[in-house]
């Protein structure tokens, strides 16, 4: 029977050639179906402004229904649609500022300097060496709950005068 073609976008199959896949990609059909898989991934604010750029169409309006359906050139938003398109994006908006007040500035000036701290303090404790501190990321379950290859690593207490190799 030979190998076949299952196209997501069209939900259909067919026999694998190169002409037939050709056919098929380059069809109406097959672009409409992908253009709606991709159009329902887009924010809100894109959808807006595209809709407030087109007129209304009159026979969606008047029958409820447009034969060219997502690929009418017109828009098919009520008015009451779009002022609810228009808080979502305003919503939207105001999530991400507030997400953006949230998180800490980025200052390297700081962290160079505490770095350099660190190094300071460790390089006047060189005469006694100290384990490293390990802390686990925020959010994360206790030591205890964790697999054994997220621990972190232990102390090898070597025997003196063992040397390696």
């Amino acid at each position: 029977m030979g190998r076949r073609y299952f196209c997501d976008y069209c939900d259909r199959s067919f026999q694998d050639n190169l002409h037939n896949r050709k056919k098929h990609l380059n069809g109406v059909q097959h672009q409409r179906s992908k253009k709606a898989w991709f159009d329902a991934f887009r924010d809100a604010s894109e959808v807006l402004a595209e809709e407030q750029t087109k007129k209304v169409c009159r026979r969606f309006i008047q029958c409820g229904q447009c034969d060219f359906g997502p690929g009418c050139r017109f828009s098919h938003l009520t008015v009451e649609e779009l002022e609810a398109l228009k808080g979502q994006v305003e919503a939207e908006r105001r999530a991400r500022e507030m997400q953006r007040r949230q998180l800490p500035p980025c200052n390297i000036e700081r962290w160079l300097e505490e770095r350099a701290k660190k190094k300071s303090v460790s390089s006047k404790n060189d005469s006694v060496s100290q384990p490293p501190t390990y802390q686990l990321p925020p959010g994360w379950p206790p030591l205890c709950e964790l697999p054994p290859s997220l621990h972190p690593p232990s102390e090898w207490d070597e025997p003196p005068g063992l040397e390696w190799g």
